[in-house]
């Protein structure tokens, strides 16, 4: 057994915070290059060179990426061999976000309650998912998710006759009412299966991946594929404005479902997708 003191899940936690506001991962960095040099509109090219400046100054000068620095989305994966010394694991988390938001200087966009609407002022609570998992490291992703794209995302709760031509037409339905709303170039994390709330994790859960990695499982890496070339077909393009390049990536998830069901969620992140992730 392994002990572990929440307090380096805070420092941790602040650190990730911060670095995932100023800073892409290097695969959404490479894909905003190829896509410059591939792009088929001249404005659509435009736009991508002004998004690789402004990334360029958000490193240089410590300014955040995006002025919305989301909610923070925290995926937890727990060793079963690892036992937590020093506090609640869910306030040090809570902690490690307070922190990394005050001291980071970074947009707090939280309320405390959905209708009375009053701002934590800390973007605390972070939305946790929690895992355990063989061995006795933690594996801890941070996802700060912006509203413009996460406003566009949908579940569909499909008939198992839809089969995989509907499960198609819902992502390309979700993208094509998304339009500019969720700052194109945007990446596409789609969840099939499970129930109504799993699918919609496996979805957030599939922006985490590295875009430039397709699934192990064959027939979903094709769908992926194919979803990509007819989602930048639309012809909505960077910033909306048209162009051939509407989407740099869709992760797809699935999981066992019920025999009289087919969900399918998809939840759309805007040209930054913003992540970081620690092993500890």
């Amino acid at each position: 057994m392994r002990e572990l003191n929440v307090s380096v899940i805070t420092d941790n936690l602040k650190d990730m915070c911060i670095e995932a506001a100023h800073y892409l991962t290097d695969d959404m960095k490479d894909c905003l290059n190829s896509a410059e040099k591939c792009e088929e509109s001249p404005l659509g090219r435009q736009i991508l060179e002004q998004l690789k400046e402004n990334l360029d100054i958000a490193g240089k000068d410590m300014i955040p990426i995006c002025q919305d620095t989301g909610m923070a989305v925290v995926f937890a994966e727990i060793g079963q061999d690892v036992h937590f010394t020093g506090g609640s694991l869910e306030e040090a988390i809570n902690e490690g976000v307070r922190r990394g938001y005050v001291d980071g200087y970074l947009r707090k966009s939280v309320v405390s309650d959905p209708i009375i609407r009053e701002n934590t002022k800390d973007n605390t609570p972070a939305v946790i998912h929690y895992d355990i998992v063989p061995g006795d490291k933690v594996r801890l992703t941070i996802a700060p998710k912006g509203f413009g794209s996460e406003n566009m995302s949908r579940i569909y709760m499909l008939k198992p006759a839809d089969g995989i031509d509907g499960v198609k037409e819902a992502i390309l339905n979700a993208v094509s009412e998304a339009g500019p709303n969720a700052c194109p170039p945007m990446v596409v994390g789609v969840g099939i299966g499970g129930t109504f709330e799993k699918c919609a994790i496996l979805a957030k859960k599939a922006l985490t991946r590295p875009v430039n990695k397709r699934s192990d499982v064959g027939y979903i890496a094709e769908l992926e594929e194919e979803m990509l070339e007819k989602i930048n077909n639309l012809g909505i393009g960077p910033g909306g404005l048209g162009g051939s390049t509407t989407a740099f990536a869709v992760n797809i998830e699935t999981y066992a479902t019920h025999i009289a069901g087919l969900p399918v969620a998809v939840n759309i992140c805007c040209h930054v997708n913003r992540h970081s992730v620690r092993i500890i």
